[in-house]
């Protein structure tokens, strides 16, 4: 008699609570609506702490972080040379043709979302970027590479037209 009391007992007691007989939650929310916030501090942080850290690149970071803080733009997207993280420039991107526009650094001028090779994710606790195994530029990237053509294009660019007029 006792187990099958035990048994009634449990399913009476999980009867009663029902979703609609709980009060409502009240506790810290667990999840967080997606916001279109600017990630200038976090951006900030990774010229700080990672790209441009120490006394040596402190006039180039300020110079940096003085166009960031002159510019409309709410969401920052480092150039970094190649995976070794190894930083370029900083971009801002245009919501209405998916390009990225160099606010100040070297890279090309203006970059197609199409033409990123790699996307990057800073955390401030690791400090230091990790790939994100997207191609999606979203809100929540921090920093990208291109193609090493890219580079090279430029690179062999200038002297042939040094050499043209001669």
């Amino acid at each position: 008699l006792s187990p099958t009391n035990g048994e009634k007992d449990c399913e009476d007691a999980s009867n009663t609570s029902s979703p609609a007989s709980l009060p409502e939650y009240t506790g810290p929310k667990l999840f967080k609506e997606p916001s279109f916030k600017s990630n200038k501090f976090i951006i900030h942080n990774a010229l700080s702490r990672c790209c441009l850290a120490g006394k040596v690149n402190e006039s180039q970071k300020n110079k940096i972080i003085d166009e960031m803080e002159k510019s409309s733009a709410s969401h920052f997207l480092i150039l970094l040379r190649d995976s070794n993280c190894q930083f370029r420039a900083i971009y801002t991107r245009d919501g209405q043709s998916e390009e990225l526009h160099r606010l100040c650094g070297v890279g090309p001028r203006a970059i197609s979302s199409s033409a990123v090779e790699a996307i990057y994710k800073y955390s401030s606790d690791r400090k230091q970027f990790s790939t994100l195994p997207s191609h999606t530029l979203s809100m929540s990237v921090d920093a990208f590479t291109i193609p090493a053509h890219l580079w090279h294009t430029k690179k062999h660019g200038t002297p042939k037209k040094v050499a043209t007029p001669k």
